[in-house]
């Protein structure tokens, strides 16, 4: 077949319906067409011009192939034949004076690809139809503004003329399409002119200038902002929007400074107004972009609400699988940018503030900014380097992992910039290496948003691999201060990584030959030595142990304090695991000539002479200092006076006075410890003013060379703070006593000179003179005082140590140090209590264990406080481990709940967060019981079942009314659904398996006798209806009584209680549907069943119509009878049915819908016992009684047809013609069926026929004319019945 033959064929198969095959057919005429283009386009041509009448799909075919033609052979066209295609295309675009997309875009599109080459041939046509006064086609502005991006350089030129035709044309423009196609056009326009000016050495015309165009754009500008952009079409209003934005950059400078105060707002403004953000925010980058370039002085006074705005975008979620929201989010950081480059020091401020607001998404906004603007605006942000520094730890303490991980995203950006090198950077690698140690997530988070431990975990240790491979600055700030994470116990987790990144680290320092790749330990804090005591402490050779204690001691350098230091903290951790082995060897060391001998297995030792004796005893010392503190408690005294205090005795003189103060000290307070808690007066008088004297003579004593840290503050402050309020007056004096000299001990450890006076510590003195007043409340209240103080001046590592001090407080025999202690332990928690997240299950724990041995009520009160103040600052991890106790919850742990109801918000909080969770947990799973029996057993799920304590126990607390009552409808709703997946359901055997308590998880066996996985959901029901102050008793009869019978397993009677709902809820039934509704879909059929049943018995009230819920609950209904599962088909039937006698004046109104749901009931054939047929017959006869005459004369045969199979039964075919016997329209007939069909009677079938028969003649109604015979057929299976 010869060419021109395939291309015809080609163009008739290219109105082919198949995309496919259209596709194939503008590839086959392109490969064609690069072979002969000239030819194959006269052919198009001849073509079209051959078939006026061509389907416009066709049409679009044969143009776009025109198009391909072209684009791909355009030097190799001949100019005649480029003329004709440019007339063609014309005609064809503007042929229709109505806009036909496809095919308009197509002719378009050809025109756009000429003009890449042809622009002036092109201009001679377009411009044609584009005539001063007259307004163009359509698509002859959408040409132009295609033509101005794909030829800027041909385009540009023709633009000032162009634009000067169009303005007139703006203000005749009524219709939004054609406001949309110029907006659109000055849009391409003003970014072509842009990129024309920003090319000048490439431009056919480099003496272009922006100001050609500034007269056209403003006045555009003045219709587009006036007008246009206040119209109520969306898209109209984006595409404005848009074009302002590009626009701004050739207005005149003045012109833009004079429309600043207006067109900001305006823009910002449009944010309310559009779903879709992009385009504003490339619209308003572009516009503080111009007025950034001309140095606007007016922008200032916009700057506030720019960057609340630009906030609240940014804060806003963003969704990569849709990349407009992505899109948005770029351009909301472009703007930030800009701004930064001209008020850096305001947005600073205005972003480092909201880094502690109290919003999530405000922190993580802010961050995000932040990080951005470190990235890309190095210059400016050098000088805020500090100041982000110090800012950046707020958030390192937040407890959100979703703020985390941006935080981890911040540290990555500075670390590329020298962030880190700076002081403080070490703070934030702590905070990588921390949660590279994060544990896995407890409970799964049901928020897909949320970031799990193991996530962020996971950006940590990339991060961690970064900083060590990609970021070579930080080289010599990661060697060796990576080593010092690897003992401590808390970056156990973190092992891993940090020996990857060591490694890595220190083969590039082995490769590059840098002399600091040998570490001196020393200089580190003698690290080896702590790593070797952690070793020791793990190991069970005992005589392994002894020979490595020989080799340390032989081996040290005793000159070097930090040595020194180093071996007795080692030695010291050794002794926690062998303690009689560590004191034999100290004491053979004390006595043997170790003192002069100078070798060691680590060769770190030099000549003899150079070792002071007395620095030897210097560390032996320590090393007995160190064994106290970390000996088991159980075995320390016993061995303290023979084997410590004797052989530190023997070596103490003048020059090792100061090591041994403070073990001296440290032994001396452990015995007098025991008395500051005793019942007599007298003793605790002493034992309190001995320590104020010991303090006195340990800061009289102490010097300090090095800043070190004052490890045993917390546990002082701990246990002498609460004899504070202490009822004898002289231990209340001596205490405050006690705790001021701490806290000069401890700014002594901080540096601080001598004679340095702290104004905070000072005001002890006064609070000293206030504790005179015995009164309570002036006691308690200077308590509170003198917490503060030690709040301000108490580091955070000591702060764990004493709260538990004064959990331990909480039991004094003196009631009022035990009230002391919770007053002094919820000041601490209020004050500082943000950072302790990870003790959070730890102190729970701990208050749990106090509330079982606290007798003193206003101490228990105080407790509960304490769990309220965690919760507020840790609600999820107080949350979560407080679920977690083992079921059924002790006496305590119902109090712990009690107490988190006592604050209304926070318990709106709490209630909201469970009801969330048991809408998407699984509430049973099924198991086998037994391989002897048959089928599965329905287990309940602990968590769920939690929960459902939690909430039950939590509305016992009066307090949390206004809560119950906000939350009612969910609360209701949540717990009506539980309650319908508990009937039939057993606790599991291993109730307690997931417990976090290891020692509570054999639960009492009476207390599981006693806890009903039902029984827990009517108590909680119970416990709400009451709370919500529903007044009418007969609801909370009516509920309860059924509820009851729920273990009987009457379920059903247990949902229909909820007709007292319909009498007494009113107001909350519309929230409380709305609330169901979600679960009538759920894949429980148990939860399905529940809802449509509640609904069901709504629909028997004619509440749903006052409350107008009735169309949703009909709806729903309607969705139902086709549920998977009989049980809620029947009920759905029932419900429908039920309209009749709740809103009988809706029957007419829905007779389609109620006839149709119960003729398919009726027709039902997977219902083994009837039970859905019969209760759509049951519906019928409800509905039948209100329906219009003319709905009911056709359905009578069929329901006789209907409830033939059925009149086998005497009594349902007597009682079905009864209800019948109305609509036949014979009162004879209907008196006839009321005195003979009833019940008890019995019946003579011939005379009934013949009666029947006689009645029927006579009504003459239209029933006899067209069905008697369909009646008489019915009687007489009637009659067979009987018979």
């Amino acid at each position: 077949m010869s060419r021109p033959l395939v291309t015809l064929a080609l163009l008739d198969a290219a109105n082919d319906r198949d995309p496919v095959v259209q596709e194939q057919v503008r590839k086959s005429i392109l490969t064609l067409g690069n072979q002969q283009p000239d030819k194959v386009l006269s052919m198009c041509q001849d073509y079209l011009l051959k078939h006026p009448k061509l389907v416009v799909g066709h049409r679009v075919v044969i143009l776009q192939t025109i198009e391909l033609v072209v684009k791909s052979r355009i030097d190799d066209i001949s100019y005649p034949k480029i003329k004709s295609v440019i007339q063609l295309a014309s005609d064809e675009m503007t042929k229709s004076k109505e806009v036909v997309p496809e095919w308009q875009q197509a002719a378009s599109n050809i025109l756009v690809a000429v003009g890449n080459k042809y622009i002036n041939d092109i201009m001679e046509e377009i411009l044609g139809k584009f005539r001063p006064g007259v307004l163009p086609h359509f698509f002859v502005v959408q040409t132009l503004a295609n033509l101005s991006d794909s030829n800027v350089y041909g385009m540009v030129p023709f633009l000032n003329a162009i634009m000067g035709t169009m303005l007139p044309m703006l203000g005749m423009t009524k219709q939004d399409n054609m406001k949309w196609v110029f907006s659109s056009a000055l849009c391409h326009f003003s970014e072509s002119i842009l990129e024309y000016l920003a090319n000048l050495d490439k431009a056919p015309d480099p003496t272009v200038r922006k100001d050609t165009f500034s007269s056209e754009i403003y006045s555009a500008y003045d219709i587009l902002f006036n007008s246009w952009i206040q119209s109520r079409e969306s898209k109209l209003r984006l595409t404005v929007a848009e074009a302002l934005g590009s626009m701004s950059h050739l207005m005149a400078h003045d012109k833009l400074e004079e429309q600043l105060p207006k067109l900001l707002p305006t823009v910002l403004g449009l944010y309310k107004k559009n779903s879709e953000h992009y385009i504003i925010s490339k619209s308003l980058s572009q516009i503080l972009e111009a007025s950034v370039n001309m140095g606007s002085r007016v922008l200032e006074t916009q700057i506030d609400g720019l960057l609340v705005a630009l906030h609240q975008q940014i804060c806003s979620p963003m969704d990569f699988s849709n990349p407009p929201t992505v899109k948005n989010h770029n351009e909301v950081l472009r703007c930030f940018t800009i701004l930064a480059n001209t008020f850096p020091d305001r947005l600073m401020v205005f972003v480092l503030q909201r880094l502690e607001n109290s919003n999530e998404r405000n922190r993580m906004g802010s961050l995000a900014v932040l990080r951005h603007l470190i990235n890309s605006s190095t210059s400016i942000m050098e000088t805020k380097r500090l100041l982000i520094l110090v800012s950046i730890r707020q958030p390192l303490a937040d407890h959100s992992n979703k703020v985390k991980k941006r935080v981890v995203q911040v540290i990555s950006a500075m670390a590329h910039h020298g962030y880190l090198e700076l002081e403080g950077g070490d703070l934030l690698v702590r905070f990588i290496i921390q949660h590279c140690a994060l544990p896995d997530t407890y409970h799964r988070p049901p928020d897909p948003e949320e970031v799990t431990n193991e996530a962020l975990r996971s950006m940590c240790d990339n991060t961690l691999h970064l900083f060590t491979t990609t970021v070579g600055r930080l080289t010599d700030v990661l060697w060796p201060m990576l080593l010092c994470y690897l003992t401590p116990n808390q970056y156990a987790n973190a092992t891993t990584p940090l020996c990857k990144s060591l490694i890595l680290l220190a083969n590039k320092k082995q490769t590059a030959q840098e002399p600091n790749f040998i570490i001196d330990f020393n200089a580190q804090g003698s690290f080896l030595y702590r790593c070797i005591g952690v070793i020791l402490q793990q190991c069970y050779n005992k005589e392994l142990v002894r020979k490595q204690l020989q080799e340390i001691l032989i081996g040290t350098r005793h000159n070097d304090a930090i040595e020194r230091t180093g071996v007795a903290m080692g030695i010291g951790l050794c002794a926690s695991s062998h303690l009689d082995g560590t004191l034999e060897k100290l004491e053979e060391f004390g006595k043997s000539d170790a003192f002069r001998k100078a070798s060691g297995i680590f060769g770190l030792l030099k000549d003899k002479n150079d070792v002071d004796v007395e620095k030897m005893k210097s560390t032996l010392i320590l090393c007995y200092g160190y064994v106290a503190l970390h000996a088991p408690e159980d075995k320390l005294l016993t061995r303290i006076d023979s084997d410590i205090l004797h052989n530190i005795s023997k070596n103490f003189n003048t020059k090792v006075k100061q090591s041994a103060l403070f073990i001296e000290c440290f032994c001396t307070f452990q015995h007098i410890e025991s008395w500051l808690s005793s019942g007599q007066d007298h003793e605790r008088e002493r034992a309190v003013k001995t320590t104020a004297e010991l303090l006195q003579f340990y800061l009289d004593n102490l010097r300090v060379k090095n800043l070190v840290t004052f490890h045993n503050l917390g546990a002082l402050v701990g246990r002498l703070a609460p004899r504070c309020t202490d009822p004898n007056p002289e231990v209340r004096r001596a205490a405050i006593d006690c705790v001021y000299r701490l806290m000069y001990i401890q700014l002594r450890y901080e540096g601080f000179s001598l004679d340095y006076k702290d104004d905070s510590v000072e005001g002890l003195l006064d609070v000293r003179e206030k504790l005179s007043n015995p009164d309570n409340t002036v006691l308690y209240k200077t308590c509170s005082e003198l917490t503060k103080i030690i709040s301000k001046r108490l580091p955070q590592q000591q702060l764990s140590t004493l709260l538990f001090m004064l959990y331990d407080g909480l039991v004094d025999s003196q009631s009022n140090c035990s009230r002391a202690s919770s007053v002094i332990l919820n000041t601490l928690l209020k004050n500082r209590g943000a950072g302790l997240q990870d003790l959070v299950p730890e102190m729970l724990e701990v208050l749990h264990n106090r509330l079982q041995v606290i007798g003193e009520e206003q101490v228990k009160v105080a407790i509960g406080q304490s769990i309220l103040i965690l919760a507020t600052q840790h609600l999820q991890t107080v949350v979560n481990t407080l679920v977690a106790y083992p079921l059924p919850y002790d006496s305590w742990s119902c109090e712990m709940w009690i107490a988190l109801g006592a604050d209304s918000t926070l318990a709106l909080q709490i209630m909201e967060m469970i009801i969330e969770k048991l809408n998407v947990m699984v509430p049973y799973v099924d198991k086998k019981e037994s391989m002897l029996r048959p089928g599965l057993t329905k287990v309940a799920t602990s968590q769920p079942l939690a929960m459902t304590c939690a909430l039950r126990e939590m509305m016992l607390n009066g307090q949390s009314a206004d809560a119950v009552a906000y939350l009612f409808p969910k609360l209701f709703s949540a717990l009506l659904v539980r309650l319908g997946s508990s009937v039939g359901v057993q606790l599991p055997k291993d109730l307690n398996s997931n417990s976090i308590i290891s020692d509570r998880k054999t639960t009492n066996k009476i207390n599981v006798a006693n806890f009903d996985v039902c029984g827990v959901a009517v108590e909680a029901l119970r416990i709400l209806l009451g709370r919500a102050q529903l007044d009418s008793l007969e609801l909370s009869c009516c509920f309860l009584s059924h509820c009851g019978k729920i273990k009987c397993d009457h379920f059903e009677e247990a949902i229909l209680s909820n007709r007292a709902m319909a009498k007494h809820a009113g107001p909350r039934l519309p929230s409380i549907v709305e609330s169901l509704c979600p679960s009538l879909c759920n894949i429980y059929e148990c939860q399905r069943i529940t809802v449509t049943a509640f609904f069901s018995e709504l629909l028997n009230h004619h509440v749903v119509t006052e409350l107008m819920i009735l169309d949703m609950l009909m709806n729903n209904m309607m969705e139902r009878i086709t549920d998977t599962c009989g049980t809620v088909r029947m009920l759905a039937v029932r419900g429908l049915g039920n309209i009749a006698v709740g809103s009988p004046e809706k029957v007419n109104k829905y007779a389609k819908e109620l006839l149709a749901a119960m003729s398919s009931g009726m027709e039902e054939n997977d219902d083994p016992g009837k039970l859905i047929t019969l209760e759509a017959m049951s519906g019928m006869s409800k509905i039948l009684i209100y329906l219009d005459q003319k709905n009911v004369h056709l359905l009578v045969v069929y329901i006789f047809m209907k409830i033939k199979p059925f009149l086998e039964n005497v009594s349902a075919c007597k009682y079905a013609m009864r209800i019948c016997a109305p609509v036949i329209g014979s009162e004879q007939i209907s008196a006839m069926f009321q005195n003979h069909l009833l019940e008890e009677k019995g019946l003579h079938h011939g005379e009934f026929i013949n009666d029947l028969t006689k009645y029927l003649v006579r009504s003459k109604s239209f029933l006899y004319y067209k069905n008697t015979h369909r009646i008489a057929e019915c009687a007489y299976e009637f009659r067979d019945s009987l018979l």
